[in-house]
């Protein structure tokens, strides 16, 4: 049996799995992002979230035939590395992945954005996978998975998709993990809706610890139906979101976008709901069916391990 390998290596959280070449899993292993100051020491948990899943299956890191990676960005796909990763450490300017993982498994890898990884996952097991889709994530970041006329879009570099930081707004009030200001994901992304809830708090009663270090995206959700104030900053995000997929939308005329991520999976209603309703008054095409994605929070682990398949298979034709 051939055997294959997929990693999702997250701002929180690095899962990776191994499977046959139908894409069912034998093995896996879920831990924590580390958080330090080395981007060697997250090299480090990949590498030992790989073996932990081939020794779940029964399997040397060495009889794995093709790895592949979903990763966070920007990528510097000619060298195999993560660069100066917005949502992490700001410590961290540098994550080497292909060579070292290349190393364990003494075969190929290949490297995508997370993003484009849960768009070749939706596309290789979902039952709904038009020619024409996206995989939306919104987590600690924002990133999309483009298909067009079934080609995944990936640009020369792994980083195209990266529409998080795409300007919804000009003005700027909100700044971004990547230094500029007004992206998507400035509003919209875990880490930074509770920072949006602060600026437009204006002396509002709340029952959110507001000047709090320590509040939340969850906090902010977890009030909607009880606090006034929680339920203006959730409608505000869904604008933002709003706005943001009808760019994409318009942009890529996809039949079916995919939204994941840990926002989007702990608050469908309040996330997909919303934007489901504020979607068809922004777009002047055909408005796409918007769901919850088919995979949760295994999509793009998922889609890691189906592009290692899909890269063996085809170097098998070629």
């Amino acid at each position: 049996m051939a055997w294959y390998a997929g990693v999702d290596l997250g701002a929180t959280s690095i899962r990776a799995v191994v499977g046959d070449e139908e894409g069912h899993i034998h093995g896996s292993d879920t831990r924590k992002t580390p958080q330090g100051e080395s981007g060697i020491d997250i090299t480090e948990a990949v590498l030992d979230a790989l073996r932990a899943a081939c020794r779940d299956a029964g399997i040397a890191p060495t009889d794995i035939a093709t790895a592949g990676i979903g990763s966070l960005g920007p990528l510097d796909g000619a060298a195999g590395v993560v660069r100066d990763p917005a949502n992490l450490p700001d410590a961290i300017d540098q994550i080497p992945l292909t060579g070292p993982v290349e190393n364990l498994i003494e075969g190929p890898v290949v490297l995508h954005n997370d993003a484009n990884a849960g768009a070749i996952g939706e596309r290789f097991y979902a039952d709904r996978n038009p020619d024409n889709m996206i995989y939306l994530t919104i987590s600690s970041g924002i990133g999309a998975g483009v298909i067009v006329d079934g080609q995944l879009i990936s640009g020369w570099d792994g980083n195209a998709g990266e529409v998080g930081h795409m300007t919804v707004d000009p003005e700027g009030a909100m700044p971004c993990g990547c230094g500029s200001r007004g992206h998507w994901e400035s509003y919209c992304s875990g880490n930074n809706i509770p920072k949006y809830a602060k600026l437009l708090h204006d002396g509002e009663r709340t029952e959110l610890a507001i000047d709090s270090p320590d509040l939340t995206a969850a906090d902010v959700f977890d009030a909607v139906e009880t606090d006034a104030f929680a339920e203006s900053v959730i409608d505000r995000v869904a604008e933002w979101n709003a706005q943001g997929l009808a760019m994409i939308i318009h942009a890529y005329a996809p039949i079916v976008i995919y939204i994941g991520g840990a926002v989007a999976l702990h608050n469908p209603d309040d996330v997909i709901g919303r934007v489901r309703e504020k979607i068809p008054g922004r777009v002047m095409s055909n408005v796409p069916d918007i769901q919850l994605t088919t995979f949760g929070a295994e999509v793009v682990v998922k889609g890691a391990l189906a592009s290692a398949i899909t890269m063996s298979t085809h170097e098998r034709q070629s």
